[in-house]
């Protein structure tokens, strides 16, 4: 006699959970892409979530963030697993070098996901990096499976926000963007468009027939012990007392406004750079460096303010110490278009920002009382947003009780809680 047995609905609930099986794929290394991947990979592990994740990356990617690597293996779980590429596979997707070869790139990128969606068994896949991926969504291009995307750079709202004026060619780039994610989001199988701007929701909401689109934090990972290692390393980096610290923090150059900044503290009276220390933390792009490097001579040789540079990789666990030493916090991006995680670390350590007035950093600024914006192409308004910090007190133009707000809307945890409860 065979007895048959019915799986109950939490059973069968249950047993689904542990078949699924996603895909993180990046190919990309360096910035964000090491962090956005650590905070999932410890969001499975301290929640035990069920079923297997992949995460697919290039082959450095093991070298460059050892410890993101190091953090999935801690976790001595064989349903989390690094899979790199093969040197053969990275040879061809080709360079990024002009545009006709970065699409050929992004669509070369679908064809390698699709490849090891159906060689992995993946059930869902979470495009890093959904920005690179839109002319294929827009083809319809299939995979195996389910796709969800990280959405870093969407513009095609800017118009709404104060105090920006957009040239007729931004004009037809926001409308262009707009009609290809509306053609996007009508992909059948994407499953859900994970938004950094939290401004774009509501436009794309409107523009999704089956996607869903949901805002998502980006994170900042905060450690409790980065107050205390403040304390010595701004004696170990030489601050001279008196000295008000102007921080600029990542990747140093002409995109960050550095040039800008160096021209803007030229501007100052000698009083005023009396009381100024500059510090740069974080790699000066090869490209820049010569420039910067002879700005700063410059600098040093007729006034007296004090340039302190840290060139070189920052460790993502001391990084917020350098925040916490600040006094002001400079995000002078020239026409940045996405977040900046630089303004959330500001907020969090309590730190007012000179930020530009442009895209969606100007408008976090402003909506969440950051600190003072600019337009920072114009050297002028740098160089007086720099001397209202100098003459009054930095805390005058921030607002402390939403700046915390915001920086706790943006913590790791939420971001991967966000993500995992969508996939």
């Amino acid at each position: 006699m065979t007895t048959s047995y019915k799986l109950t609905e939490p059973q069968l609930q249950h047993k689904a959970l542990n078949s699924r099986r996603i895909m993180l794929f990046d190919m990309s290394c360096g910035g964000h892409h090491g962090a956005f991947i650590q905070h999932l990979i410890r969001y499975w592990g301290e929640h035990d979530l069920p079923g297997y994740m992949d995460i697919v990356v290039m082959p450095q990617f093991l070298k460059q963030h050892q410890d993101v690597v190091d953090l999935a293996t801690s976790y001595r779980s064989d349903r989390l697993r690094f899979v790199p590429i093969t040197t053969k596979e990275k040879a061809e997707l080709g360079p990024w070098s002009t545009f006709a070869r970065r699409k050929m790139r992004a669509l070369r990128e679908w064809s390698l996901m699709s490849r090891y969606a159906k060689k992995l068994g993946t059930t869902e896949c979470l495009l890093m990096y959904f920005d690179t991926f839109q002319l294929s969504v827009v083809l319809r291009r299939k995979l195996p499976c389910a796709f969800s995307g990280i959405y870093f750079r969407p513009r095609f709202h800017y118009g709404d926000f104060q105090a920006i004026t957009l040239s007729q060619k931004e004009r037809i780039r926001h409308l262009q963007e707009r009609v290809h994610v509306s053609l996007a989001l009508g992909h059948p199988q994407f499953k859900t468009l994970f938004s950094l701007d939290q401004f774009s929701v509501k436009h794309l909401n409107q523009s999704s027939s089956n996607t869903q689109v949901v805002y998502l934090p980006d994170p900042v990972q905060t450690y409790p012990d980065s107050k205390f290692q403040a304390n010595s390393l701004k004696a170990n980096l030489g601050i001279e007392p008196g000295r008000l610290v102007f921080l600029m923090f990542g990747i140093i150059d002409e995109r960050k406004g550095i040039h800008q900044i160096l021209d803007a503290i030229a501007m100052l009276p000698p009083h005023l750079c009396q009381k100024l220390c500059l510090l740069l933390v974080g790699c000066i792009t090869s490209t820049d460096k010569p420039k910067v490097k002879a700005q700063i001579i410059k600098l040093s040789q007729l006034l007296p303010v004090q340039v302190i540079t840290r060139d070189q990789f920052v460790m993502e666990r001391e990084i917020q110490s350098y925040f916490h030493i600040s006094d002001v916090v400079l995000t002078a991006h020239q026409r940045h278009v996405g977040t900046s995680n630089t303004l959330i670390r500001a907020a969090a350590a309590q730190k007012p920002v000179l930020c530009s007035d442009y895209g969606l950093m100007g408008q976090w600024t402003r909506h969440y009382k950051l600190g003072l914006s600019v337009n920072s192409a114009v050297v002028s308004e740098i160089a007086q947003g720099l001397t209202r910090f100098l003459q009054e007190s930095p805390e005058k133009f921030f607002d402390s009780i939403s700046a915390r707000k915001f920086a706790r809307q943006h913590s790791a945890e939420k971001y991967a809680e966000t993500i995992f409860s969508y996939m």
